[in-house]
């Protein structure tokens, strides 16, 4: 059961340095980072990379949901394939961890 941390930036001129700080500080070992738009999933390797990777048990940790998805839609879809591979999300700055039901 690792944790696994994913940051992400928008723009090729932002820093996504103090994400990756508060990733580690929440205990993860691994922190995949890109600087990519948000606006779909195409082009997130970094994202995918971790997708693909992530095991039962093991929880993938970001700072905010943003950081994530873009879309409703498109973090549905992430949450739910999660879920169905019993792999927990969790925020750092958000009260979102998907191992309880306050959490959810």
């Amino acid at each position: 059961m690792a944790l696994y941390g994913y940051a992400r930036v928008s723009t090729r001129d932002q820093d996504f340095t103090l994400q990756e700080e508060a990733l580690r500080a929440a205990g993860c070992d691994v922190v995949r980072a890109e600087k990519v738009t948000g606006s779909s999933r195409s082009g997130r390797t970094e994202l995918q990379l971790l997708l693909d990777f992530i095991r039962p048990g093991d929880t993938l940790v970001v700072t905010r949901i943003d950081r994530l998805a873009r879309s409703i839609k498109d973090l549905q879809d992430i949450v739910f394939m999660l879920k169905e591979r019993g792999v927990t999300l969790k925020a750092t700055e958000q009260p979102i961890d998907t191992r309880s039901a306050a959490g959810k």
